[in-house]
């Protein structure tokens, strides 16, 4: 008997991340919510620029490569010219917050049905390490040797705080992968997001609170404890809105 096995939605390619990097797991989950929600045949991917820029050898649905930042505006494009399909994009933050800040908002704003899958390891990962739009206040990167200064450069940008003050979306959420019980929680998130636009009910962003050892100069079991210990205080988990479920209450 079968108990554990590699999802459909998956391919046989070896993912190229780093040691102890957790897009591996992230990818996994989002093609577990794919292969449980039945629409494999018809799920369309939006990779970014980033680590995750060749995320398209990884997921075995059609894939679209996207400009940096550009992925909401592709995959709003993709679906409103086939609505039939589950249009999901997969960024990090510097492709989503930074460069395209402008992007995400107004598709979230306009409550466009798709799914965004957003991955935060305060860090630019691919170019080498530099301060991302997420990267915490005092956090050293290239481009902050002596730490983030919040004076000169500002506050990290809370994506979900931001996004659920819109009329707009209709499920924000973030979660973390840095222990069990939390990948299990960001699976159902995962797929509930997923479910969302199947449903027709429009806009969902998951973030997904990561890590990244190389950049952040750490071991994998460090780095883990780092997101314990800094950045989950610092990003909160939970569900920040879930319009369906607050009409329901009223």
């Amino acid at each position: 008997m079968v108990v554990f096995e590699k999802p459909k939605s998956l391919t046989d390619a070896q993912f190229h991340y780093c040691p102890g990097c957790t897009h591996g797991i992230i990818h996994r989950l989002v093609a577990e919510a794919i292969d449980e929600t039945g629409v494999e045949g018809r799920a369309v991917g939006v990779a970014p620029v980033g680590c995750a820029v060749m995320a398209y050898n990884y997921f075995a649905c059609d894939m679209v490569e996207a400009a940096h930042g550009r992925a909401p505006a592709v995959a709003t494009g993709l679906k409103r010219a086939m609505p039939e399909n589950i249009v999901f994009t997969y960024q990090g933050d510097g492709d989503l917050a930074s460069i395209g800040m402008a992007e995400t908002v107004h598709s979230a704003a306009r409550n466009e049905n798709i799914t965004v899958i957003f991955v935060n390891n305060a860090i630019y990962g691919m170019t080498g390490g530099q301060m991302a739009p997420t990267s915490l206040p005092g956090q050293v990167t290239q481009t902050s040797p002596y730490g983030r200064d919040v004076k000169t450069a500002g506050y990290p940008i809370k994506i979900c705080e931001i996004l659920a003050a819109l009329d707009g979306p209709e499920y924000i959420a973030r979660v973390a992968v840095n222990n069990v019980k939390n990948v299990r929680n960001a699976k159902k998130v995962i797929k509930k997001a997923f479910e969302n636009q199947i449903e027709g009910k429009g806009f969902s962003l998951v973030e997904v609170v990561s890590s990244c050892p190389t950049n952040w100069g750490m071991t994998p079991v460090k780095a883990l404890e780092w997101v314990e210990e800094k950045m989950i205080p610092y990003y909160p988990l939970g569900v920040y809105k879930d319009r369906s479920a607050q009409e329901v209450e009223a």
